[in-house]
C-alpha cells in the first residue's frame, strides 16, 4: 500500500496518536462558538445535493433542498459514529495487542466517535430550530447495528474504511470550496474531516491486518459480506429518500406536477446513493486499497454486484 504509516504498525501507531492530539477540538469552543445555522444559504453543496439537476425548482427551494439534504447527511455520520464507537473497542481487543499504542489510539478514538456523535445531535437541534415540522430521519440505529455486526470483521472494517474515505472527499473535493454554504455547517465537517483524516490511516491498518489473518474462503465469505453491506446501506437510502422528497414537498407549501414529483424523487435517490455509495466506491484511494487485498477478480464481481447502484 502507499500510505507510508501502513508499512511498519510500530511506528505508524504512535504517529497516529500524535496526530490525533494535534487535530483534537471542543465542540463549542470551536465549532459552533455560540452560532446558529445559516438558513438562508445551502447545507451541502451542488456538487452532492444534484439539486441543479431540478431546474423547475426557484433558487430558494433548490437551498431548502440542499438543507433538507444536509440533515438528513448529519443524522447518517451520527448514527455511522454509534457504529463506530461500538466497534472500535473490539477492534482494540483484537488487534492492539502487538503494540501499547495501538490499544491507545484505537481506545482513544472512541472517545472521538463520541464527541462527533454530540456533535451531530446538536446540529440536529439547530436545524430543527429553523426548519419546518414533520423531517424523519427513518435508519433506527438498532436495527441497522443488529444486521452490521452479523458481518465479518474484514467486511466491517471494508465499510469503515468506505465511510472514512469518502468523508474526505466530500470535504475536500465539494464542501471546502463552496462559499455559498452556511459558515457553522461547513465548520461542522472541517473539523470532523481533520479527524477523520487521521481515523482513514488507522482504518487502512487495520483492515490490512485483519486480511492478513484469514485465509481464501474467508476472503471470499468477506467479499458477500461487504456487497451485503453496501446494499445494505442502499436499503436505507430507499426508506430515506421519500421521506425526505415528502418533507420537501410539504415545506415548499406548493403543488408540483407528478412529473416533477417523479424528478424529485429520482434526484434525491441519486443525490443519497451518490453521497452515501458511489462516491466512496470509486474513489481512488478506496479502489487502491480494495484491488490490493482481494485482486481484480473480486474487484469485478462486487462492481457486478453492485452494478445496479452503482448506475
Amino acid at each position: 500500500m502507499s500510505t507510508p504509516f501502513l508499512a511498519s504498525s510500530p511506528i505508524a501507531y504512535p504517529r497516529i496518536v500524535e496526530a490525533r492530539n494535534r487535530s483534537r477540538w471542543d465542540v463549542d469552543r470551536d465549532v459552533i462558538r455560540g452560532r446558529r445555522l445559516d438558513f438562508t444559504q445551502k447545507f451541502m453543496p451542488d456538487g452532492l445535493s444534484l439539486a441543479g439537476r431540478l431546474t423547475f425548482l426557484t433558487a430558494h427551494e433548490r437551498c431548502l433542498l440542499s438543507q433538507v439534504q444536509g440533515r438528513t447527511y448529519a443524522g447518517m455520520f451520527r448514527m455511522v459514529d454509534c457504529f463506530l464507537r461500538a466497534n472500535l473497542p473490539l477492534l482494540a481487543r483484537t488487534h492492539g495487542n502487538a503494540y501499547g499504542s495501538a490499544y491507545q489510539a484505537l481506545v482513544r478514538f472512541t472517545d472521538e466517535e463520541l464527541r462527533h456523535q454530540d456533535l451531530f445531535r446538536r446540529i440536529e437541534l439547530l436545524a430543527d430550530e429553523g426548519m419546518p415540522p414533520g423531517y424523519r430521519f427513518v435508519p433506527q440505529a438498532t436495527d441497522v447495528g443488529a444486521f452490521v455486526f452479523g458481518k465479518s470483521t474484514w467486511a466491517l472494517l471494508a465499510l469503515v474504511c468506505h465511510i472514512e474515505v469518502f468523508t474526505q472527499e466530500h470535504y475536500r473535493a465539494s464542501i471546502e470550496h463552496d462559499v455559498h454554504l452556511s459558515g457553522l455547517w461547513k465548520d461542522v465537517f472541517f473539523f470532523h474531516w481533520k479527524e477523520t483524516s487521521v481515523h482513514g490511516v488507522l482504518d487502512e491498518i487495520q483492515w490490512a491486518h485483519e486480511d492478513s489473518l484469514i485465509d481464501a474462503a474467508d476472503r471470499e465469505r468477506a467479499v458477500d459480506h461487504l456487497i451485503e453491506l453496501v446494499q445494505g446501506i442502499d436499503a436505507l437510502l430507499l426508506y430515506q429518500a421519500p421521506a425526505d422528497v415528502e418533507y420537501f414537498i410539504g415545506a415548499c407549501g406548493r403543488a408540483f406536477t407528478s412529473s416533477e414529483v417523479e424528478r424529485l424523487h429520482a434526484t434525491m435517490l441519486a443525490a443519497y446513493r451518490q453521497q452515501y455509495i458511489v462516491s466512496g466506491i470509486r474513489a481512488p484511494r478506496f479502489a487502491e486499497l480494495l484491488d490490493k487485498l482481494v485482486g481484480a477478480a473480486h474487484t469485478a464481481r462486487i462492481a457486478s454486484e453492485l452494478a445496479p447502484i452503482l448506475q
